[in-house]
């Protein structure tokens, strides 16, 4: 949270009174350190509500203007010499010069440090200078604890200072702290972590493949896959784990890790391992399996005309046969397929299908009416650019409250696809 609240107020008030910014929120949140920097530049004059000694009833506070200005109550007048904030407070002061003088303070407070990142994007020239200049003094491994903070404040103008910073630091600095990082919750931190730690070469190939094949970031997988693909050299050998990197590659859940490991058997002179992958539930992986497969010299249009004779065991074995098979030789085959009793099959067959370029709507339609949602939805797909010579009565037949959801959905698609849509009925599902 980058802008400020009564929350943020409260704790920047807490601050005011003695407290320090650890027990005020939560200072492991770079959201936190943003909000509590806004609040301070942002006061108003509203009255924020303390409680008092001994369990006394809750009476308005001065106000963060009266804080800020050295007032101790609503009705007290200022003093001669009001006392200086605390240096959490005065770094972030709507005053520059309080702020610029406050930057000294960071020097005996390591605490501090995340204001003091903050104050590298400073608006005020002095101020950004001076924070600048005391940043670039710091040991380079003291800028790890603060690097989401850092990666925050980049996205702003003249945030970049800090993030060179941390960056020259990740690339000169212990590898520890690098790989320290790969674990922090905030992605842009880890993101940058395993970029630099690949860079360096902090990881073996076999975690670079366990990272790929386990991790939900699409990034960071293609970042890990291909490094660990890199490391497969002619042969298929990275040291003695390199068939261990391409098994755990080519079992990875992930379809573009799955693809990555699958185009990585033609380097490792292993095509005819490509061979299991052409019926892939991923077309992507599909179509890596193939050219795999036809630089070993290997054709695999028969191969799927054999797969696709046992339709049950290998299912997507329908869909690659339309993306490399005849027209006019293997279209039959895939629509003796649409009928097939097993859901799987009329999905990859219908996939084939469109694929091939040879979908008929008067044989398609009635999928529509199909008991598996995924191939009803498959039908539909195909379906759409044909949708405006299907009578339009049928599909107000199937978008009737009774029929199953996947039905009426279905037909709603194809009649906005046609222009024939309404408002859905009341309680539509």
């Amino acid at each position: 949270m980058d802008g400020w609240d009564e929350e943020t107020m409260r704790a920047v008030v807490r601050v005011c009174d003695g407290a320090t910014p650890e027990e005020a929120f939560d200072i492991a949140s770079a959201g936190a350190w943003l909000a509590f920097d806004a609040g301070v530049r942002n006061p108003d004059d509203r009255p924020w509500l303390f409680t008092r000694p001994h369990g006394e009833p809750e009476r308005p506070a001065p106000t963060l203007l009266d804080r800020l200005r050295g007032r101790g109550g609503p009705r007290a007048a200022p003093p001669a010499s009001p006392p200086p904030p605390p240096p959490a407070v005065a770094l972030c002061h709507p005053d520059g010069r309080v702020r610029e003088a406050a930057l000294d303070a960071v020097r005996t407070a390591p605490e501090l440090r995340p204001l003091l990142v903050v104050r590298c994007a400073d608006w005020v020239a002095p101020v950004r200078g001076k924070a600048r200049a005391l940043l670039a003094g710091l040991p380079g491994d003291a800028l790890f604890p603060l690097a989401g903070l850092i990666l925050r404040l980049a996205r702003r103008d003249r945030g970049d200072f800090a993030r060179t910073l941390l960056e020259d630091a990740l690339r000169e600095g212990p590898a520890a702290g690098v790989l320290a990082l790969t674990s922090a919750p905030d992605r842009a931190t880890y993101r940058l972590a395993y970029r630099i730690a690949v860079d360096r070469g902090l990881l073996a190939p076999t975690e670079l493949a366990a990272v790929a094949a386990t991790c939900g970031d699409v990034t960071l997988q293609d970042l890990c896959a291909e490094a660990a693909v890199a490391a497969v050299g002619p042969g298929g050998a990275a040291g003695p784990d390199g068939a261990a990197v391409l098994e755990r590659l080519l079992a990875a859940r992930p379809p573009r890790v799955r693809s990555a490991g699958v185009t990585a058997l033609r380097r490792a002179g292993r095509h005819g391992d490509a061979e299991p992958f052409l019926a892939d539930r991923s077309a992507v992986v599909r179509a890596c399996a193939r050219y795999v497969l036809r630089q070993g010299g290997v054709d695999p249009l028969p191969l799927y005309r054999e797969l696709c004779a046992a339709p049950a065991t290998h299912p997507a074995a329908a869909a690659g046969l339309g993306e490399c098979g005849d027209r006019a030789t293997d279209a039959g085959a895939l629509w003796a397929l649409v009928e097939h009793p097993v859901p799987t099959v009329r999905l990859h067959a219908i996939s084939g299908l469109r694929a091939l370029d040879v979908v008929v709507r008067e044989r398609l339609t009635p999928l529509l009416d199909d008991p598996s949602p995924a191939v009803v939805r498959a039908a539909t797909r195909a379906l759409l650019p044909e949708a405006a010579g299907i009578p339009e009565h049928l599909l107000r037949e199937r978008s009737a409250p009774q029929r199953p959801r996947a039905v009426r959905v279905a037909a709603d698609r194809l009649l906005r696809a046609a222009g024939r849509q309404r408002r859905p009925e009341p309680g539509y599902r």
